[in-house]
């Protein structure tokens, strides 16, 4: 109460100021500026005692919120100033309400905002908070219809500082007439939610720290309203805008009257910012979600009796440094998973990459929670798992990926393999364009699991791997690299145990180098074999195919019949033949029959082309692969008989031609070295004879040639023990190819011719030969006089060779033409050999 001294001190101040308040009606807006200022001086800048500017104030008030609506925006000011003054100074600001809460609404809440200045606004907010501040409970409750008018309007301002300023009276005024406040509540969240999006960051914050107390002073029907905004927030570029939703909804749960019955929808935005890229913000999520965790534990305590005093102990996974979260945050995530996990599904799939981000990070949180709880709901996370691990962002798929980790820990292989393994197995029949997504979901699944979980079920495990739906199921890329990482992860996690597997693991590395079209794929295929041998304890991939060298074989040969050029197991056979080293040498009973039915000349052209390139690879190396044991020769008969020559039997077409040209080159790789004896070959000597002769006619340059070598070869494997009549048959034949049109094609002729030559043995009657052996000298004399030198030189080593033969009929024949000839030289060459023998 004001005393005597300070009413008389008051109305002396107001007998001064009588002129001043005068001119405040004046026309002229300097003399209005000066009158306010004056009062300013005489009032609030004055060392006057509380009451007497308690009663100071009481006499100017209507007159200050008069100038509020002066036309001068610095009398406006003024008037405003001085009015912030007397609030901060006088003890009873509330007395004031009356006059000053319509004329704030006036001029602030109307349609349309009667302060132009957006710096007045400002002013005018600032007093109205400082009002709420120095004026507290109910005393604020008549004029609440007023502030509602006024911030409706101020938090959509356009001045950013107004808005800012808004949303802290609206906090104030949630909080100092809650019971009030809750009618009107509803009708301040929508400016706030129009605002919420603003482009200023401190915007954002100051709006959404504005709906957490609107929302925790409300009848609590809004909630929903305002959640999609608020999880809009925590994909914000700021940090301040993402902590600010974190305190708020941590506030939630742990304040929010009705909290129970939101908490499916509130859990959800708490636990995603505990993936949030800022450390601070995890921070103050993980602590927050203690305190919601702890706060219902206590709350539930009842409830949780016997899971509080049985505890189960914690899966292996937390030995390994990952914290547990607390039992009241798993019990609350096990609760409300059911109502949790469909929106997860569906926002996984969202069109925003940021979107399915998030929500694949609060999957992999929701996991760690439910623990062994998430068997019952293992259908719709593996849908989403699937869906998710197609997705093209790397990150989705990482997280998802952990997630799948987390299954592997916490639900037996029993019952996640009998839903995931079928998935497996018709992921290439049905129209999927990401076959492989439920082989990565296996994948990261098995490497959570434990080896002992997973060792009953290895078999079927492997079973599945290496069915054919499945390891040759498809040639993508993203398909094989899957199929290795399962192979991998079974043995990270099995290691030794793999034994029992050891061949489906093999046939499913074999089968992805048969598909890979990248070379690292198949190295890390081949890495994988080496695994595989170390898991076992072999020395290496040889002792690997040795150990399932007979079954590889016969898992090949149940098909062989049904091969074509598109089919992969001819790729698996030359891959299981090139990487078994000697072993192949070993099961030459086994292979030969399956290499006959794959040559056989009925079968796709393609196809045995492809057989033919791998059969030289390893005849061009014997020694370390079919004849490692040295029994190769015991199968000449079927190699040549079954195998080669029929395939040099001329067919009309380009494949054709090409098979023969590949027979070919297996041949002379057969003759050449030598890995049969000469017994043998000679059994075969004339249909062998026959079908190279055949060859020398070809058209392809490199069939002539290899028939050349090949007839070197056989010649000097069968030395001087070939009868009279093979050897007449074959020299005409060579003679022509000294006339072809290659070149190498002529020297390799002329090889063979030298080789002929020295095969002619005492069973050779060169009188009754007489006539065969004059053609032979005739034309290569003929050919002596070639006009490539190469060509002279390699007739002359020829002609040598021949003098061995019937050097008196060869001498005879070099004397006639050696004038008829361009040069002599070669001739004299010639004799003067005859001549030292």
């Amino acid at each position: 109460m004001a005393t005597a001294s300070d009413e008389r001190a008051a109305a002396d101040v107001l007998k001064s100021l009588a002129r001043h308040l005068n001119c405040l009606n004046d026309d002229n807006k300097s003399a209005r500026r000066r009158a306010l200022e004056a009062v300013k001086r005489e009032t609030v800048e004055q060392r006057l005692s509380s009451g007497a500017l308690q009663e100071l104030f009481a006499g100017l008030l209507k007159a200050l919120l008069k100038c509020l609506s002066d036309p001068a925006e610095t009398c406006r000011d003024t008037a405003v100033q001085i009015l912030t003054g007397f609030i901060r100074a006088v003890p009873r600001p509330e007395d004031a309400l009356p006059y000053l809460m319509p004329a704030l609404a006036q001029r602030l809440g109307g349609k349309e905002i009667l302060e132009p200045a957006e710096e007045l606004r400002l002013a005018l907010m600032e007093t109205l908070s400082l009002v709420l501040e120095e004026v507290c409970g109910r005393q604020l409750a008549p004029y609440l219809d007023d502030m509602i008018k006024v911030l409706q309007r101020t938090i959509t301002d356009p001045f950013p500082e107004v808005k800012k300023e808004s949303c802290k009276c609206a906090i104030s005024v949630a909080q100092s007439i809650p019971d009030h406040f809750h009618l009107q509540a509803e009708s301040v969240l929508k400016p706030l939610l129009q605002t919420i999006s603003h482009q200023h960051s401190q915007v954002r914050v100051s709006v959404t720290q504005a709906i957490g107390a609107v929302i925790q002073h409300s009848t609590g029907k809004n909630v929903d309203d305002v959640l999609s905004h608020l999880a809009q927030r925590l994909f914000d570029d700021s940090p301040r805008v993402r902590k600010a939703v974190t305190i708020v909804v941590g506030d939630w749960l742990l304040r929010l009257p009705d909290r129970y019955s939101y908490f499916h929808k509130l859990i959800p935005l708490l636990l995603s910012s505990l993936s949030d890229e800022i450390p601070e913000i995890r921070s103050l999520a993980e602590d927050l979600w203690k305190q919601v965790g702890s706060q219902w534990e206590k709350e539930n305590e009842d409830d949780l009796k016997d899971k509080m005093d049985f505890l189960l102990p914690a899966p292996v996974l937390y030995t390994s440094g990952v914290e547990r979260p607390g039992l009241g945050c798993r019990e609350l995530v096990v609760r409300n998973l059911s109502k949790l996990l469909p929106a997860v599904g569906r926002d996984i799939g969202d069109w925003l990459v940021q979107t399915r981000v998030k929500t694949a990070q609060l999957l992999r949180v929701l996991l760690l929670h439910a623990e062994d709880n998430c068997t019952q709901h293992l259908q719709s996370l593996l849908t989403v798992l699937y869906h998710a691990c197609a997705d093209p962002e790397s990150d989705v798929r990482a997280q998802c990926l952990e997630s799948a980790k987390l299954l592997g820990v916490f639900v037996s292989p029993e019952v996640y393999l009998k839903l995931l393994l079928p998935h497996v197995e018709d992921s290439t029949s049905c129209s999927s364009a990401s076959p492989w997504a439920p082989l990565m979901v296996l994948g990261s699944v098995l490497r959570g699991s434990s080896r002992e979980a997973l060792g009953p079920h290895l078999i079927k495990i492997g079973d599945t791997l290496a069915h054919p739906e499945v390891c040759q199921g498809s040639q993508q890329a993203q398909y094989l690299d899957q199929l290795l990482v399962c192979v991998d992860a079974v043995l990270c996690v099995c290691q030794v145990d793999c034994a029992v597997i050891s061949l489906q693991l093999l046939k499913v590395l074999v089968s992805v180098q048969s598909l890979a079209s990248q070379q690292e794929q198949c190295s890390k295929a081949e890495a994988s074999v080496r695994c595989l041998c170390e898991a076992q304890g072999l020395s290496g991939a040889c002792e690997l195919y040795r150990q399932h060298m007979a079954d590889l074989l016969q898992w090949l040969s149940d098909s062989h019949h049904t091969w074509t050029s598109y089919s992969i197991q001819k790729t698996q056979l030359e891959i299981i033949a090139g990487q078994s080293g000697p072993v192949v040498g070993e099961f030459l009973p086994a292979l030969l029959p399956l290499l006959k039915s794959c040559l056989e000349p009925s079968r796709d052209p393609e196809m045995r082309l492809h057989i033919f390139t791998m059969l030289s690879k390893l005849l061009l190396d014997s020694s370390n692969t079919l004849d490692s044991q040295g029994r190769f020769a015991e199968y000449m008969e079927l190699v040549l008989q079954d195998l080669l020559l029929p395939n040099l039997v001329w067919r009309s077409g380009r494949s054709a031609a090409a098979v023969r040209t590949a027979a070919l080159s297996c041949l002379l790789a057969v003759l050449h070295g030598a890995a049969f004896p000469a017994e043998r070959v000679l059994s075969v000597e004339e249909t062998l004879s026959t079908q190279l002769i055949s060859a020398l006619e070809e058209d392809s340059k490199l069939a002539r040639l290899l028939a050349c070598r090949s007839l070197h070869s056989l010649l000097k494997l069968t030395t001087q023990r070939l009868n009279t009549d093979s050897l007449n048959k074959i020299y005409p034949e060579l003679l022509k190819r000294v006339d072809d049109s290659s070149k190498d094609v002529r020297v390799e002729a002329l090889k063979s011719l030298s080789s002929w030559f020295s095969s002619l043995g005492k069973n050779y009657d060169t009188q009754s030969c007489r006539p065969h052996l004059e053609f032979l000298f005739q034309q290569l004399l003929l050919y002596m006089d070639d006009p490539d030198t190469k060509i002279q030189d390699s007739v002359l080593e020829v002609l040598k060779v021949a003098s061995e033969v019937d050097r008196g009929l060869l001498q005879q024949q070099t004397e006639a033409v050696r004038e008829k000839q361009r040069s002599p030289e070669y001739c004299d060459k010639l004799l003067q050999h005859i001549h030292s023998l």
